[in-house]
């Protein structure tokens, strides 16, 4: 396949992005419906913790387990039940909202493993459907359908639940993790790994493998670093400094809608530009995050803070998509899902340890110390991680080239 052509007009990789694409709005799309059921009085606020605890839990739980099978077992039949599992499910979490909060639960477990399990297999299915030299485009192209989705989705999904109500919505994300579970293409002839071990041991594998590539390890540590202390920063510092200082619900709302803005203008930027030094440029890019904290700190106006947000959402795009292009050139095509799964379990499921813990240093330190030690992480997990060998390429190879 020549590379000018976009990768956008391959129908194997089109019908990868309709899945990609509509597992990430199921994804996203879960905690605010469930949130308008709190709002419609479908459910309370402690049965609203315990649903999204339960999801995140069944995502924890899969991401390992998944990873292992999706290098054992052909990728798009682990993407097919995977997904299939979180459209069964989804039904129920309708069944049970006004009814019973022990239902929903169950069922958010399943659907949270669906996720869960779906994600390292998409990553590797991606790498065997697009070739090499068009898969920064492709992953690009993939978060700029999630970012428009998460842009335009809250509007949309407000205006439907007053016409056609919560359990409907819910069947509907059910809907899209049927897309997702059959609409992606088959993968391409990569060889099955080994069987014969455990899960344990055959995950093991997946971190020696992952030890062989000193960027991953550095960049990953950089990733969960950024994620537990900048993400709870936005989702717990920006409310209350919305509220204090500015005491407006409106600057929240431009904040967030700026960062997925500038998320959406980073991942169109990174679709086309090739930077010398890649791994810097995207670790140059997380760093970026530490841009938010420090505009919290300051009584900066309004639209600096926005402008800020928009900044922080071009840099984590400029990361990621070079990130997952990298991790899927440089690991193993074997051992591929088993890396992605151990990305997605620290960066992410580390996560809810930041959101839990910020609240707390908030009351015990205050709020300006606490966002001082958060940018400070911010900037110095990504310089930290520059020096590591091979993340200036993001590429083993060329610390090991005689």
């Amino acid at each position: 396949m020549p590379a000018s052509r976009s990768v956008l007009r391959e129908p194997q990789f089109l019908r990868l992005w309709v899945g990609t694409t509509a597992s990430g709005l199921a994804t996203w799309a879960m905690p605010f419906v469930l949130g308008l059921a709190v709002l419609h009085g479908d459910l309370g606020a402690v049965g609203l913790g315990l649903v999204l605890a339960a999801r995140t839990v069944g995502f924890l739980a899969a991401v390992p387990l998944a990873g292992v099978l999706a290098d054992r077992y052909p990728r798009r039949a682990v993407v097919l039940w995977s997904g299939l599992a979180a459209a069964a499910a989804s039904p129920l979490i309708a069944l049970g909202a006004g009814r019973s909060v022990l239902l929903m639960t169950v069922a958010a477990v399943v659907v949270g493993a669906g996720q869960g399990a779906c994600r390292p297999a998409f990553q590797a299915l991606t790498a065997e459907v697009v070739d090499p030299d068009r898969r920064q485009q492709a992953n690009a192209a993939i978060t700029i359908a999630v970012r428009c989705s998460v842009l335009l989705g809250p509007a949309l999904s407000a205006l439907l639940a007053g016409v056609l109500g919560v359990p409907a919505l819910l069947l509907g994300i059910g809907s899209l993790w049927l897309v997702a579970a059959l609409v992606p293409p088959p993968g391409g002839s990569v060889p099955v790994a080994a069987s014969g071990g455990s899960i344990v041991g055959e995950f093991a594998e997946g971190w020696r493998e992952a030890r062989r590539h000193p960027w991953f390890l550095a960049g990953l540590g950089a990733l969960t670093a950024v994620i537990a202390t900048g993400y709870s920063v936005t989702a717990v510092a920006l409310p209350l400094v919305a509220r204090d200082r500015y005491g407006s619900e409106v600057v929240l709302a431009l904040a967030t809608t700026g960062y997925t803005v500038g998320a959406l203008l980073g991942a169109l930027l990174i679709a086309r530009w090739r930077p010398r030094a890649p791994g810097w440029a995207a670790l140059a890019g997380l760093g970026v995050y530490a841009v938010a904290p420090l505009c919290l700190l300051q009584p900066v106006r309004p639209a600096v803070l926005v402008v800020a947000y928009v900044a922080t959402g071009v840099g984590i795009e400029l990361f990621n998509v070079p990130w997952f292009t990298a991790t899927q050139r440089e690991v193993d095509p074997r051992l591929l899902a088993r890396v992605s799964s151990l990305d997605f379990l620290f960066s992410y499921g580390l996560a809810p340890l930041g959101l839990a813990l910020i609240a707390p240093a908030i009351v015990v330190f205050g709020l300006g110390p606490t966002l001082a030690a958060c940018a400070l992480v911010c900037l110095l997990a990504p310089a930290a991680a520059a020096l590591a060998p091979g993340t200036r390429t993001f590429s083993v190879r060329a610390t090991t080239r005689p």
